[in-house]
């Protein structure tokens, strides 16, 4: 199939041309007789707002579950230091890192690779996390790109900073995992 706003070749049943965004590939869901319309790439700010919500509501989730039975117990974390999980190394203070860190990989890769293609954040602002051909993404290729935000945060954080300046509006970690998020129009 070719894409008839750019002629890149784009793959059978794709919904996005990956060469320049065009939406293509049949007709919206609405009815048969309405062509679908261009696609806008979500840009840095809608993305970090969307984070920080996303970031709120998990903080606050993970916080009550993992957190709040430690806090002020004998042996757990003591209420007046606020900086013990950033400066204990012990492995109970390592094991309730890597369940945050677990926390958030479930969470960001089972909503974006779900129906929704969305995290909550990213639903509220109208966002979603698309392949190339603009379909949904796996869990696998959602699991590459959360875990690829490490290397996007080990760049001084450029790899985010990225997504302000790319002409898709693709972070570091988008363009490794393929993916684009998309504003719906």
């Amino acid at each position: 199939m070719v894409c008839p706003k750019c002629g890149a070749r784009v793959a059978e049943g794709a919904e996005i041309c990956g060469g320049c965004g065009q939406r293509i590939g049949g007709w919206s869901t609405g009815w048969a007789g309405a062509a679908r319309a261009p696609v806008a790439f979500a840009g840095f700010w809608l993305r970090l707002v969307a984070y920080a919500i996303d970031s709120l509501l998990l903080g606050f989730v993970l916080g009550n579950l993992l957190l709040r039975p430690l806090i002020g117990r004998p042996g757990g974390i003591p209420a007046n230091d606020p900086w013990f999980l950033f400066t204990n190394s012990s492995p109970q203070v390592t094991a309730l890192i890597l369940l945050f860190l677990m926390g958030n990989w479930v969470y960001f890769s089972v909503s974006e690779s779900s129906r929704w293609k969305a995290t909550i954040g990213k639903k509220v602002l109208g966002l979603e996390v698309v392949d190339l051909a603009g379909n949904r993404v796996s869990f696998a290729r959602a699991s590459l790109r959360f875990f690829a935000k490490i290397l996007s945060s080990m760049t001084f954080l450029i790899g985010f900073f990225m997504a302000g300046f790319t002409q898709k509006k693709q972070a570091l970690h988008d363009l490794i995992a393929g993916c684009l998020v998309i504003k719906k129009v």
